[in-house]
């Protein structure tokens, strides 16, 4: 970062800027005491730059009245004027219709750019946070002091913005992501990683001049092509392809700014450099937008949509649009796009915009797409990235964390929580595949991962989109419970795999390493996933106290997956329950019985249907779920603390996998093969574990630590889903260095490409399992009725951990430092600390445990 120059005093105006800034911070009594040149047209000034999406402080000593009467600015946006009088005492907002007060204390304005004698004063603390609000980071400010500069600088910012010119990524690595030149080994999974997506549209990071390395697919929210297990996202027409000839040359650069949810691409061509900003809009669902700079071609439509390979499709113009629709039985998307280009070559601006419609059923609505499009090109560029920047803005301040003292860790968490967030519609439903709209891995499949991994995160920190994930659970129970009936049972019987109709998906056959086609027993035996489903419904309820939908769609789920355990249950003659022929979440032993997962997780689903079913369930239907709840075999053994992960399970070789292969993650069925590892005690992932991680209420008091003291060296880490429920278990037992380990092995998965398998998208549920392993494993943080827990220890190396979640409309803010733990709730909530006692938080962070209360590591 560069630090603002020192104070000094000035009578005349300092040269103009050299780029461009989003924000200018001007002290409104530095210098000269008289208007310069244009001044009289200063409020119109200001109002113009507004307009243009620049962000504006003015600090002053004078009363807010007399400031606002000498600037007479009413701006209508984008931009926003802040006007900081009594020198930062009175800070007001000011619009079309007035100014109003705004603003608590906050932190310094350390790291903006300096430009003539700006005066640090007591309006620092306002403004920064305003414009970190705004999602601008302090790399994008200007600070200016003098009457006499305000005009010069407002008139270079305006002129830059109308020439075209983009701004800056921030220079802070926490916030960025970067991916140098165009390697044929990488690129697929660097353009997976740079991903710009909005929960309902996903661009994947591709250069934007085509070459043969990379996958550039656009891809939409459960919009798929096909039934049945041929199912998969349907590919749509991509919009983010500009030909410039075939004289690119290194150096390309791409960088992806996590905070404004922004990628800049800078190309070098042979008629000199191209820049290229592009974002998918958050704040628009379903719009894109891309500006290049440099030698693009000149006026036309021809190519602005590209129809991805061996898709269907059709394509037109109209009115200076250009449209195309890929069809894929019966499903369809629609993209409209507008193009203009100005500026003689060879400095061009290029300004796209394209707006998506996709349906699973018929033509897409293209006159949909067409109104989305018109608006957005009215808003124009410059509009479209400062309220996209706000939306992101917002997003972060309930979702971000912070790790002091562990930098990599830190960008690493963000990249996960970005693509989280951006990978998942807040409206309507949403399906999310196991790799989001990265990428087309899985088929854009829905699993038990999104469920597990990727819901909590989002019910503690935008209630909003985990509802939408649900939402997507509860159109299909019909197709669940017809299931159920074809199978000769009750209640609702979710797919392993679902996509489109709700329908199992799941391939019968599919090759394995050695090219074999191979059985695929996941969709008949692998039914956690029934009560998989209940237990997000429960835990987005219990974040964030949504009575409504607990006490309606929530319940229904619930009960009717009870009703399928009830029906799946057999008594044997001792009138002991068990589940036979299932798969648990290990999957290298099929066919299994009484699989303790599967087990345990059905035992709490009937406690739950029965504790909240009364105005769904009659009293011995009730009854009948907590007796089988009672019955059903749970592998425990109460002398080891140990659960048997299924019958038998301790009969076979007992093979220490950390033993046999010291490196893990390891693909064992590969390393020693299918048929040995089927009859040893090796895991594929967490499997007993699982049970501590999602139900700790359900499983024998003290037996944590017992059950990873036998299964974490038995565990291969096969799956991504692995490392994380570890790291948040090891934690939680005070393991603090060996879970620092395994948090970072799973933060790195992607970034890493690890599995080498990074190009067909990011792994969404092993970043979801970052932020779990950080929030429960070592915050400690977990919803307990209408308060939270709260039983946070700090990794070594960390100097602090910080937390903003959400709990029943509540903003929580967490921070754990070595001597002392604090946070804030706004409005009030309560917190129970590891003692039990209820703590009532509000606005002002207080200390909620003290070091001598912290819990050493092991």
């Amino acid at each position: 970062m560069t630090s603002a120059r020192p104070a000094r005093a000035a009578s005349v105006p300092e040269p103009a800027p050299t780029r461009r800034f989003e924000a200018l911070i001007f002290d409104w009594d530095h210098g000269a005491t008289s208007h310069g040149p244009g001044a009289e047209h200063l409020g119109a000034l200001i109002e113009d730059a507004c307009a243009h999406g620049l962000d504006l402080a003015i600090v002053s000593g004078v009363v807010v009245d007399e400031l606002d009467a000498e600037l007479g600015a009413r701006p209508a946006g984008p931009g926003g004027l802040i006007l900081a009088a009594a020198r930062g005492c009175d800070v007001f907002s000011v619009d079309r219709d007035g100014f109003e007060r705004a603003f608590e204390t906050a932190p310094s304005i350390r790291g903006v750019v300096g430009l003539g004698g700006f005066e640090r004063t007591r309006g620092e603390p306002w403004v920064m946070p305003w414009l970190w609000r705004c999602g601008i980071a302090p790399e994008q400010v200007l600070l200016a002091g003098g009457r006499d500069s305000m005009v010069a600088v407002l008139q270079d910012q305006i002129a830059r913005r109308r020439a075209g010119e983009l701004p800056i990524v921030a220079e802070d690595p926490s916030w960025t992501l970067a991916a140098e030149g165009i390697g044929p080994r990488l690129e697929r999974a660097h353009e997976s990683l740079l991903t710009v997506a909005d929960g309902v549209l996903g661009t994947r990071g591709s250069v934007i001049v085509p070459h043969s390395s990379g996958d550039p697919a656009v891809l939409m929210s459960g919009i798929y092509a096909r039934a049945g297990s041929g199912s998969h996202l349907l590919a749509a027409p991509r919009w983010h392809t500009v030909s410039v000839g075939d004289q690119v040359r290194p150096p390309i650069g791409r960088v992806l700014d996590l905070r404004a949810g922004v990628l800049r691409q800078e190309i070098d061509s042979a008629e000199g450099p191209i820049e290229v900003l592009l974002f998918s809009s958050l704040a628009r669902p379903g719009v894109a937008v891309l500006r290049a700079r440099g030698p693009v071609p000149g006026p036309g439509l021809a190519g602005a949509l590209e129809p991805p390979p061996g898709v269907a499709y059709e394509q037109g113009e109209r009115d200076g649009v250009t449209w195309m629709r890929t069809r894929g039985r019966p499903a369809s998307i629609v993209a409209a796009l507008h193009e203009r280009v100005r500026g003689r070559h060879p400095t061009r601006v290029l300004d796209r915009v394209a707006s998506y419609e996709g349906t699973t059923t018929g033509p897409a609505d293209d006159s949909r797409a067409l109104r989305r499009l018109r608006g957005a090109r009215k808003s124009g560029f410059d509009a479209l990235l400062a309220e996209h920047r706000r939306a992101w803005a917002a997003r972060w301040a309930d979702a971000d964390v912070l790790i002091e003292g562990d930098p990599e860790l830190q960008r690493a968490t963000r990249v996960a929580l970005f693509h989280l967030m951006s990978s998942v519609a807040d409206a309507d439903e949403a399906a999310v595949g196991a790799r989001g709209l990265t990428g087309r891995a899985y088929r854009g499949h829905v699993f038990w991962d999104s469920d597990v991994y990727v819901l909590p995160f989002l019910a503690a920190t935008h209630p909003a989109a985990a509802r939408a994930m649900l939402e997507y659970r509860v159109r299909r129970l019909p197709a669940a419970l017809r299931a159920a009936r074809a199978a000769g049972r009750a209640g609702a019987r979710f797919p392993w795999e679902s996509a489109r109709s709700g329908e199992d998906v799941t391939p019968e056959r599919l090759r394995d390493h050695r090219g074999e086609l191979v059985p695929v027993l996941t969709g008949e035996l692998e039914e956690h996933i029934v009560a998989d489903v209940a237990w997000a419904a429960a835990c987005y309820t219990e974040w964030t106290g949504d009575h409504t939908f607990a006490g309606a769609e929530g319940l229904e789920l619930i009960v009717q997956t009870a009703r399928w355990w009830a029906s799946r249950i057999e008594l044997d003659r001792d009138g002991r329950g068990h589940l036979r022929g299932v798969i648990g979440p290990d999957e290298y032993h099929v066919r299994v019985d009484d699989n303790a997962f599967t087990n345990v997780m059905a035992r709490w689903n009937l406690r739950r249907a029965a504790a909240v079913g009364a105005g769904r369930a009659d009293g011995p239907e009730r009854r009948r779920w907590l007796e089988l709840a009672d019955a059903i075999v749970d592998g425990y053994d109460p002398q080891t603390g140990v659960y048997e992960q299924f019958a038998g399970f301790h009969a076979l070789e007992p093979l220490l996998i950390a033993e046999f292969a010291p490196q893990r993650p390891v693909a064992a069925d590969m390393l020693l093969g299918h048929e040995r590892v089927s009859a040893a005690q090796v895991l594929k992932q967490a499997d007993v574990l699982m049970l501590h991680y999602l139900v700790p209420d359900e499983v024998a008091a003290g037996s944590l630590e017992p059950n990873l003291d036998f299964y974490e060296p038995r565990t291969a880490h096969g799956s991504t889903l692995s490392p994380g429920v570890h790291a948040a278990l090891l934690a939680r037992t005070a393991h603090l260095e060996r879970a620092l380990e395994m948090l970072r092995l799973t933060a790195r998965i992607d970034l890493d490409d690890i599995g080498d398998n990074t190009g067909g998208g990011l792994h969404l549920a092993a970043m979801g399992s970052v932020w779990r392993a950080l929030a429960f494993g070592f915050a400690g943080l977990r919803p307990a009725g209408d308060a939270l827990a709260i039983d946070p220890v700090l990794a070594p190396g960390w100097e602090a951990l910080e937390l903003r979640v959400r709990f029943r409309g509540s903003r929580v803010h967490l921070r754990v430092e070595p001597d002392k733990v604090t946070a804030s709730a706004d409005p009030p909530a309560y917190v129970l600390d590891r003692d039990s006692r209820r703590i009532k938080l509000g606005p002002v962070p207080r200390t909620v445990q003290s070091a001598s209360t912290r819990r050493s590591s092991k």
